[in-house]
């Protein structure tokens, strides 16, 4: 309940913003008396499409904290923190990058993620069940996992991404909608947006959106083998082998909010168009592509 309150909080507070810049400049008015203005609807798509990805991203540590419930561990008070402090510091500097905040969340799920704006000012959580539920060697390859998410820059990539596709579907959905709205006025002069084109524009969102989802979670999976050889690099092949094979056994899908899914660990079973949806490979694929030397 409260990750859901959270998330439409959130999401309603930035759209209000983007709102009222986009009114502030004006480019809010891109359908007028005489047509369509494609420059102010690029520049409407492109506050709304890239400043939601943007804001999203520098927000990321303070919603993650917030919707799981994490932790950051500022001074260790048992050995297992300070194991997981002096692991990820080993990790970070064997990857190139600045010490990320290490956090634990209460979830009896097996699971990590990391995530913030920048590789140098990142955070990687773990959950207790995965602390309870993996050996130290399958924990450490966890964590080289989520260093090299932040060490690859797959969360700033992942949101450029993001950004530029909800560019595309916000103005492609609307370009759409006038044509329609157009059609409709059968040849008389056009006066401004109609029925026709709020529900044009709606379904082709939902449409476009539904398609860009494909790209973006085809670009995740990738990046999952990537950061499965990057952790293989930093604690062992066979650790992180041996990890994603516990992983298998337990065969829990993913809880972790929408904002984080992507840069968790853990991942359930998919084929099919279901499949083509997952953020993550299914689990055989990933051990494969390491025992092959991927």
């Amino acid at each position: 309940m409260k990750r859901t309150f959270l998330f439409i909080v959130t999401n309603l507070a930035v759209i209000v913003l983007l709102g009222i810049i986009t009114r502030l400049l004006g480019v809010d008015r891109f359908l007028v008396g005489t047509g369509i203005n494609l420059t102010g609807l690029l520049i409407f798509s492109a506050i709304f499409g890239m400043g939601g990805s943007l804001i999203s991203l520098l927000m990321s540590k303070w919603i993650a904290k917030m919707s799981v419930g994490a932790q950051v561990i500022e001074q260790p008070r048992t050995q297992t923190e300070l194991w997981l402090m002096e692991t990820v510091r080993r990790q970070a500097q064997g990857a190139g990058i600045g010490m990320p905040e290490v956090a634990i969340y209460h979830s009896p799920e097996p699971n990590a993620f990391a995530t913030g704006a920048s590789c140098n000012h990142a955070l990687v959580a773990v959950s207790t069940g995965l602390m309870q539920q993996m050996s130290a060697d399958e924990v450490e390859a966890v964590l080289g996992h989520e260093v090299s998410h932040v060490a690859n820059g797959d969360m700033v990539t992942l949101t450029l991404i993001q950004g530029v596709l909800n560019t595309f579907v916000i103005a492609l959905s609307r370009v759409v909608g006038y044509l329609v709205d157009q059609a409709l006025s059968r040849g008389e002069q056009y006066r401004g947006p109609g029925i026709g084109y709020y529900i044009t524009s709606f379904i082709m969102e939902i449409v476009f959106g539904f398609l860009a989802s494909l790209v973006v979670m085809w670009f995740s999976r990738q990046r999952e083998f990537h950061a499965d050889a990057g952790g293989a690099r930093l604690a062992g092949r066979s650790k992180m082998i041996a990890a994603l094979e516990r992983l298998r056994q337990l065969n829990e899908p993913s809880q972790l909010p929408s904002q984080m899914a992507a840069f968790g660990i853990n991942s359930g079973l998919g084929e099919g168009l279901r499949k083509l949806l997952m953020t993550h490979p299914p689990l055989e694929e990933r051990i494969t592509a390491l025992r092959q030397g991927g």
